[in-house]
């Protein structure tokens, strides 16, 4: 019975890489449908390469910098043991987890879209797998630096994030806006008086849409499949994460006044609110926050690229960051009994985790891209911009003309 427990605990989390590695089709259908035309190429070929690149940081840098199990350099035997031990558990855990790390340069791709050159982007990548993100996570789900036994003791509880809201999305878009910053805006995005000068209407929604809709699916196993072992499965989350999608869809649909973009980025919004809170809340809470999150996107999208003059491509700050934040902040307020979840979460503890994941991915991302900036040039020049991602870096257009 116990090697079948274990074998159903490979085959659980198995599935659940399975899923969330599709979901990085979603990111790069999101993407291409979302910049022009001219960009559409490097999108798909960017979120590709940075899935390599972060695979390679996590298994020689990053996952032993947060959990302590080298498996890359195989100290004291380590990767030996996971080969043997327990059908090969840590290595598929492994696999689960590195698809998380690689949604970090994913998310960021959407934002520094149509004016980031290539190599210097994926020397990011590196950067951000191996130690920036691996740090926060480490602190989070592994208790690295006493943090979080400092949270309980204080507070009663520790920073809560089920499946990521703070430690994946939050975190990534964060770090985007610090690469945001340091790229600063596309070629004639703005005028002299800061006014949009340049509109750039999404390619083609039918890609949009199937990477939101690929995104979605995709979530499930993102949030379900957290709990890592089969006998922690929770239907309750599945269904949080159902509800919260659901709130996020009406939220955007109705504040965002029927526009195809917000529609099928508010499924996302919402899922991303959910997933630090989906196995505490109940499901009319999980309903309230993915309605919240819907509005916080649409709202926070225009305010971000009208008023800050943020050139955020697919807005990921506003979806992944903002949201993501607020979803952390919820799991203080639907988490508790009082308003119908299971308790067991602190107010402060979530304020407290919260900033401090802000904090690690804006300061971190903020030194790595401006690092890689100066010795390597993340920003296409002008030239580049007007003829585009495609012909200026790969060579090729999206559908080139036949002879």
């Amino acid at each position: 019975m116990e090697q079948l427990t274990t074998s159903l605990d490979v085959l659980f989390i198995l599935l659940g890489a399975i899923l969330v590695l599709f979901m990085h089709a979603g990111f790069a259908f999101l993407e291409v449908g979302t910049v022009q035309h001219k960009n559409q190429v490097n999108a798909l070929v960017k979120i590709m390469s940075d899935l390599g690149v972060s695979t390679v940081a996590y298994f020689f840098i990053g996952y032993g910098m947060a959990y302590g199990v080298f498996l890359g350099f195989n100290i004291d035997g380590q990767l030996t043991q996971a080969m043997t031990e327990k059908s090969g558990y840590e290595l598929v855990k492994f696999f689960f987890l590195m698809t998380f790390a690689a949604a970090i340069p994913a998310i960021v791709s959407g934002g520094i879209a149509e004016r980031a050159r290539f190599y210097p982007v994926l020397l990011s990548t590196f950067l951000i797998v191996a130690f920036v993100y691996p740090f926060f996570e480490g602190i989070t789900w592994n208790g690295n630096f006493g943090i979080q036994a400092w949270l309980e003791e204080q507070f009663g509880a520790g920073f809560h994030d089920f499946a990521g809201s703070i430690v994946v999305h939050s975190v990534g878009g964060w770090i985007a806006l610090a690469a945001i910053i340091v790229l600063g805006a596309r070629h004639n995005r703005y005028d002299k008086e800061g006014r949009i000068k340049e509109q750039h209407p999404p390619s083609s929604i039918p890609f949009l849409a199937l990477g939101a809709w690929i995104l979605s699916v995709g979530w499930f196993g993102f949030n379900v499949m957290s709990a890592q072992a089969i006998e922690g499965i929770q239907g309750l989350v599945a269904m949080n994460s159902l509800m919260a999608m659901v709130g996020g869809i009406l939220a955007a649909t109705f504040v965002g006044d029927k526009d195809p973009g917000f529609v099928h980025n508010g499924p996302l919004a919402g899922l991303v609110a959910i997933c630090a809170g989906s196995d505490v809340v109940s499901p009319l809470g999980a309903l309230v926050i993915g309605l919240v999150a819907g509005a916080l996107f649409v709202k926070t999208f225009t305010w971000t690229q009208k008023t800050l003059k943020i050139d955020d491509v697919l807005g990921v700050w506003p979806l992944h960051g903002l949201c993501g934040m607020w979803g952390a902040i919820a799991v203080g307020i639907f988490g508790s009994t009082a308003l119908g979840g299971l308790g067991g979460v602190s107010m402060m503890s979530q304020l407290i985790g919260t900033g401090l994941g802000i904090l690690v991915a804006f300061v971190g991302g903020y030194i790595v891209y401006l690092f890689v900036h100066k010795v390597a040039t993340l920003r296409m020049d002008e030239d580049e911009q007007y003829q585009g991602a495609d012909l200026a870096i790969h060579r090729i257009h999206a559908n080139p003309p036949r002879d």
